[in-house]
């Protein structure tokens, strides 16, 4: 059989992506954001409130809901960081990650949320973009220490944490000043408010793609 020579035929062309407008346009846009913040910072009341009010749909994924759902046998991270939570937590990371381009490879947003330390590898960032991709968004929620106290205090089970731990991880969340990330201080800002910068945040970020 003869095979025809010659370089072989080009490749149909890729389709066009969206104009810039669509792609920076945050209210529209197919995004994965992380919500990173110390416990009392407002995290998931702002991603749900976030998830709630975008004109697509967007789902929200709280890595604490999802360490939680190991019952018997769960490791209590306030008892104590040892392997067995740090285990928990890989595998709590890797599921929100798999939830999340689950999401997205189906034209649906994600907003997680995590307490994600600038100084700490094991629960840090890389592990979100390694689980997530790299297009995650990160966007840092930091109110003041006195407010975290305040609305930590309002909690009730192991999600409320002793007044020391908490000025311990808001004091390494600082970290993140410097870093580049966004950062939105709500310490004055109500949940409409905070959601409306939390846009703005992601909007600037994807204009700089």
């Amino acid at each position: 059989m003869q095979y025809p020579v010659g370089p072989p035929p080009p490749h149909p062309p890729l389709p066009a992506g969206p104009p810039p407008s669509a792609v920076a346009d945050a209210t529209a846009a197919a995004v994965a954001v992380l919500l990173i913040g110390p416990a009392g910072a407002g995290k998931t009341t702002v991603a749900r409130h976030w998830a709630d009010t975008r004109r697509v749909p967007t789902a929200h994924i709280s890595l604490d809901d999802v360490r939680e759902w190991v019952r018997s046998g769960f490791a209590d991270p306030q008892s104590g960081w040892n392997d067995h939570s740090e285990a928990q937590y890989r595998l709590a990371r890797r599921t929100c990650g798999f939830a999340a381009r689950n999401f997205i490879a189906n034209g649906i947003s994600c907003i997680l949320d995590d307490a994600v330390f600038p100084d700490r590898p094991v629960v840090g960032l890389g592990g979100w973009k390694r689980h997530v991709g790299p297009g995650l968004l990160p966007v840092v929620l930091l109110p003041g220490l006195d407010v975290v106290l305040e609305r930590n205090a309002e909690r009730s089970g192991n999600r409320r944490l002793g007044d020391e731990e908490v000025a311990r991880i808001h004091g390494r969340m600082a970290g993140w000043y410097g870093s580049g990330l966004p950062i939105i201080d709500n310490s004055q800002l109500d949940v409409p408010t905070t959601a409306r910068l939390l846009d703005e945040a992601v909007t600037r970020a994807l204009t700089n793609w």
